[in-house]
């Protein structure tokens, strides 16, 4: 099951930023965003990179590989 969009979605609302807060801190956009919560679209690599730093959790987490958001180091 691809829950990246369920993911992003609920890590957006606990920092309690809109689609175009986080888009605009992450290099993107308030459309791309919403597209990537919808599963309209599919992240780019760079996407995925910036949004796991700027939340502090693995790509792991983010794509549905792992309920747990830690990062192994």
């Amino acid at each position: 099951m691809y829950t990246f969009g369920e993911n992003l979605k609920k890590l957006r609302k606990d920092k309690n930023l809109t689609q175009k807060q986080l888009g605009e801190a992450v290099g993107g956009s308030q459309r791309g965003i919403q597209n990537n919560e919808l599963g309209v679209r599919k992240p780019s690599y760079d996407l995925l990179i910036s949004l796991a730093d700027y939340f502090g959790v693995s790509v792991d987490y983010l794509v549905g590989r792992t309920d747990k958001p830690e990062i192994n180091k």
